[in-house]
């Protein structure tokens, strides 16, 4: 059998995928080891126990300062920004989308200028929210909003662009007008895509999230790695930056698990 026909099973794939995470810990613990046993005082790669007692002293024990649970504050102010800056940018993108894919004279107003936006750099405008915004979290959530919404609204445009015309022809046949078109024929079909828009972008989100964090915030995970930076407290960044990386994968099973749940047709051939 040719390579390219051989599937793995579930079993199989799952270890296979989990062979390139042992490799990284393995390279690093051995390259940390090495580094210590030089200098018990290097900060460049701490070892398990110095980045286990920095995550009990951050999640599992009060600030002196504030009596807060910093690893605690930080996530929930951090996802609260995410969650806000990414439900109003694929509210929006669901909207923009279905009208400039559905209807023809809304996309040769709106789809320029969606186009246009879509190649704006977010971090280069960054300074202007804050500006117009201030510091506080509206300018955090618009800058993920603006970062995120004008490429979803292209995808989400292009895929009802992309269903059959017969679909459109027979609604039509069928007496339906230009509102029961995209209510009971275009939207049930783009809400499944729409999830997997919002999934791509998280990498993104998080990226703006945590820049705006790092420049103008009191709390949150990207201010926080960016705080102890100054102290070289890598200790405290390698755990917080795989724990961020936890909270993204989590989030998104969660959505393609809707997504499977929700939409059972559209998952039905593998997605």
């Amino acid at each position: 059998m040719r390579l390219i026909n051989r599937h793995p099973g579930r079993l199989p794939a799952f270890i296979l995928g989990l062979i390139p995470f042992i490799l990284l810990v393995l390279i690093y613990g051995v390259a940390s080891q090495q580094r210590l046993a030089e200098n018990s005082n290097d900060k460049l790669l701490p070892g398990l126990e110095q980045m286990s007692a920095a995550v009990d002293r951050m999640a599992f024990q009060e600030d002196r300062r504030s009596g807060d649970y910093l690893m605690l504050n930080d996530t929930l102010a951090s996802l609260q920004r995410l969650g806000l800056g990414v439900g109003i940018a694929a509210s929006l993108a669901l909207v923009v989308g279905v009208l400039n894919g559905s209807l023809p004279l809304f996309r040769a107003n709106m789809a320029p200028l969606v186009s246009a936006a879509s190649m704006v750099p977010p971090l280069a405008i960054l300074p202007i929210l804050f500006i117009v915004f201030g510091l506080g979290e509206l300018s955090k959530v618009m800058l993920i909003v603006i970062g995120t919404a004008p490429v979803m609204m292209r995808d989400i445009a292009q895929r009802v662009r992309e269903l059959p015309q017969e679909q459109f022809i027979k609604i039509q046949t069928l007496g339906a007008n230009s509102w029961q078109v995209i209510n009971r024929m275009v939207l049930p079909q783009v809400l499944p895509r729409l999830i997997d828009s919002v999934r791509l972008s998280l990498g993104p989100a998080w990226l703006f999230l945590i820049a705006a964090e790092a420049i103008a915030s009191t709390e949150g995970l990207g201010y926080r790695i960016f705080l102890v930076r100054r102290y070289l407290a890598m200790d405290v960044i390698l755990p917080y930056v795989i724990w961020i990386t936890i909270l993204a994968i989590v989030i998104d099973q969660c959505l393609r698990l809707a997504n499977r749940r929700l939409f059972p047709w559209y998952n039905a051939g593998g997605r």
